[in-house]
């Protein structure tokens, strides 16, 4: 008997914080999904470009990653959702990655809404 149910899609996370990052992985994996970890843009466009990711999620805290970078590596024909987080004081940086055309939040709100925000990009 085969299972015609597809494949969920992979998530890519970037962020520099290692328990944060457990948290995401964790997550994902008690929804039954898959969130890998990469630490910059040419190794996500690489995993961009084998077609299987969902979204990405970018932590704002991340040094020397950008939303215009990660949407820059994206082959238009593989283009995803890039989530973007970070501290809610940090406005300016919010802001920025908003007008670069990511769905942005402040980290804590990315932090309550976790599992539904894996379920939303990555379930099927």
């Amino acid at each position: 008997m085969t299972n015609d149910k597809p494949a969920s899609r992979v998530g890519l996370l970037i962020s520099p914080d290692l328990f944060f990052t457990s948290k995401v992985t964790g997550t994902a994996q008690a929804l039954g999904l898959r969130v890998d970890s990469v630490d910059d843009v040419t190794t996500a466009k690489s995993r961009l470009e084998a077609g299987d990711i969902g979204c990405v999620l970018l932590d704002l805290a991340a040094p020397r990653v950008s939303v215009a970078e990660l949407l820059a590596a994206m082959p238009d024909s593989k283009r995803v959702p890039i989530i973007a987080f970070g501290s809610h004081v940090n406005v300016e940086l919010l802001e920025t990655a908003r007008a670069a055309g990511a769905e942005v939040m402040p980290r804590s709100q990315f932090s309550a809404t976790l599992p539904e925000v894996l379920r939303q990009h990555l379930a099927h």
